[in-house]
Parts: C-alpha cells; sequence; structure tokens
C-alpha cells in the first residue's frame, strides 16, 4: 500500500514538472544574463576608476620626485623652475596623462632656493577624469585630484 502512494505522489510531481516546465524553460538564462549585467557592469566601471586613480597616484608621486631633483641641480630658479615643469610634462606623459590637468608649484625654505642646505618643495597636482565620458571638454566630469610632493635639499657641494 504504501509503495503505491509512493509511485502516485511520484507520478503527481513529474506531471506537474512537464506542466510548468514547458512556460519557465530558459528564464533562468535570461534572469542570469539580465542580473550579471545589471551587477557587473557598475562593478567594472568602479574597478577601472579606482585603476585610473591609483594609476594617477602613481604619476605624481613620481612626478614629484623628479622635478624636486631636477629643480636643486639647476643653476638658477629659473632654470630650475623650467626644468621641474617639463619633468613633470615628461612623469606624466609615460603614465598617460595630459599635461593640461596638472598643476606644479614650488616652495623654498629659506626663500633663497639654491643657497646650501635650502629646502625645495615641489607640488604636483593631478586632476583625473572619470573614464569613458563622452563629453567635450566644457563637461568633463572628475573621478578624483591626486596630489604628491617631494623635497630635496640643496647641496653645499655642487
Amino acid at each position: 500500500m504504501a509503495l503505491c502512494r509512493q509511485q502516485n505522489a511520484t507520478q503527481h510531481r513529474e506531471t506537474q514538472n512537464k506542466e510548468t516546465g514547458h512556460r519557465e524553460q530558459g528564464s533562468a538564462v535570461v534572469e542570469f544574463t539580465f542580473l550579471a549585467l545589471l551587477l557587473m557592469v557598475p562593478l567594472v566601471y568602479f574597478i577601472i576608476t579606482v585603476g585610473q586613480i591609483q594609476g594617477g597616484s602613481f604619476a605624481v608621486v613620481g612626478a614629484a620626485d623628479q622635478a624636486a631633483k631636477v629643480f636643486v641641480a639647476q643653476p638658477d630658479a629659473e632654470s630650475g623652475q623650467a626644468a621641474a615643469e617639463q619633468a613633470v610634462l615628461i612623469a606624466l606623459a609615460d603614465f598617460g596623462h595630459e599635461a593640461g590637468a596638472a598643476h606644479v608649484s614650488t616652495r623654498c625654505d629659506p626663500a633663497d632656493c639654491h643657497a646650501a642646505g635650502t629646502a625645495v618643495t615641489v607640488t604636483v597636482t593631478l586632476t583625473l577624469p572619470l573614464p569613458f565620458i563622452p563629453f567635450n571638454d566644457d563637461f568633463r566630469l572628475q573621478a578624483s585630484e591626486v596630489q604628491a610632493s617631494s623635497t630635496q635639499l640643496v647641496g653645499r657641494f655642487r
């Protein structure tokens, strides 16, 4: 008797599965694809944006370091500033960043930038745009602004 009830229950489940199975066939693939796109596209965009910010951070650290070293190696403040700005442009170009998005400032303590023992601090600021934004230059959305400073001492002997 128990065997008959078990067979009837199994047949009843199979009949229900056949009836509902035809209507929902393939819907799991559609749902998975929709949810994967809905969740994965923003996640990938976030990862790309964070990578761009990290790359910008590396670029400004390297640019500030090289600019400070180049500045103290020059004979006077004017040529030092020009050489520092050129070093920043080269370092940023190596990382694929535009020169117009960067700002370079130099500070000397004490004021005479080439006296022995003077601390020369070069600060580089870079504005990073959001990736893949198809607008013109008038409407640029920014992801972040990164900044780095580097200090070099002017040596006693040159």
